[in-house]
């Protein structure tokens, strides 16, 4: 008969990139132990990645050999797994749309869930909670515009709205006017002005 790590890495290799594997979706194929075991050891042997206490991942293979699952993929599931928004931190956000140079050197994540580290073979991720409203809007460019000019702070914010203003569409701008509610006084108030001014 199979032993219960070939039969794990079977079920594993049939998932996409960057599914979360956990014991409990495992227990069909074993007792939680005996799952709890081979997955540790699994882990140990390169076979699966562990991502965070109890939460494991198949590495890609590549020409290079195995490499660690795309992180932002692997963010997007984790979210999903654990009912929460994570999103890119505010320093991405604002190299993305072009307000800063600057590639951040540590791969940091928002997320509205507890603070946590995730560990992709050589690569640490950050998970840093954040207040809701630099969450708002996520996988939008209005949440990204957010998160940016939470980034720049009260000194730089309005000289990176005018940059960024222009090139979003009206929807978009809707969207940004309608998070004010959530946002603190010292970012809402500029934002209105500039909103209103068109």
């Amino acid at each position: 008969m199979e032993s219960l790590p070939k039969r794990i890495m079977r079920h594993a290799r049939s998932l996409a990139e960057a599914t979360p594997i956990c014991a409990g979706a495992l227990l069909h194929l074993g007792n939680r132990a005996a799952v709890d075991q081979a997955l540790s050891r699994l882990a140990r042997s390169g076979d699966l990645l562990r991502v965070c206490q109890g939460v494991y991942m198949r590495p890609v293979e590549t020409r290079f050999g195995p490499c660690a699952p795309s992180v932002s993929k692997a963010v997007r599931a984790l979210a999903d797994l654990w009912g929460e928004t994570i999103v890119p931190c505010g320093g991405a956000s604002a190299h993305v749309l072009g307000l800063t140079t600057q590639v951040p050197v540590r791969s940091v994540y928002l997320t509205s869930g507890p603070s946590r580290r995730l560990q992709f073979g050589s690569l640490a991720v950050e998970l840093r909670h954040a207040p809701r409203w630099q969450l708002a809007a996520p996988d939008r460019r209005a949440g990204e515009v957010i998160r940016a000019m939470a980034w720049l702070g009260p000194e730089e914010m309005l000289k990176g709205l005018e940059t960024v203003l222009p090139g979003l569409s009206p929807q978009e701008v809707g969207e940004l006017a309608d998070a004010r509610a959530t946002m603190p006084h010292w970012m809402a108030e500029p934002l209105s002005k500039v909103v209103a001014n068109g």
